[in-house]
């Protein structure tokens, strides 16, 4: 019985190729669902032979640790030349959204605290 290999939900699309083809040159394969039309179902990677499956994984947890610490090097070099978005750059960008989200927040905040003696 074929197990799910990676749930295509929240995935972007250079993840799911790179996959797709991390897969393809290791010779293992697998066959691809398509999202539903209602967005019940994000569509999925499956893979029908469990040794398969087993050597997708560990090729799997190496592809997902070399995207994190590139992740993690494209992040640190943002923050070393200043292009890292910031609070400060989101206000100064998005003033209006930012005040909203935060007038948003407060009244949020004052709401939860002030109900149970309001409704005393």
């Amino acid at each position: 019985m074929a197990k799910l290999f990676l749930n295509l939900r929240n995935v972007p699309a250079d993840e799911a190729d790179e996959v797709r083809e991390m897969l393809r040159a290791h010779a293992i394969d697998f066959y691809e669902t398509p999202p539903s039309p209602w967005g019940i179902s994000a569509g999925g990677l499956w893979i029908e032979d469990a040794d398969a499956l087993a050597r997708a994984k560990v090729l799997m947890a190496e592809y997902q640790a070399r995207r994190r610490d590139d992740a993690r090097a494209e992040q640190a070099s943002a923050e070393r030349e200043g292009r890292a978005e910031t609070f400060g750059s989101l206000l100064r960008d998005r003033p209006v959204y930012v005040v909203g989200m935060l007038a948003a927040m407060l009244f949020i905040i004052a709401l939860t605290l002030a109900l149970p003696w309001l409704l005393l």
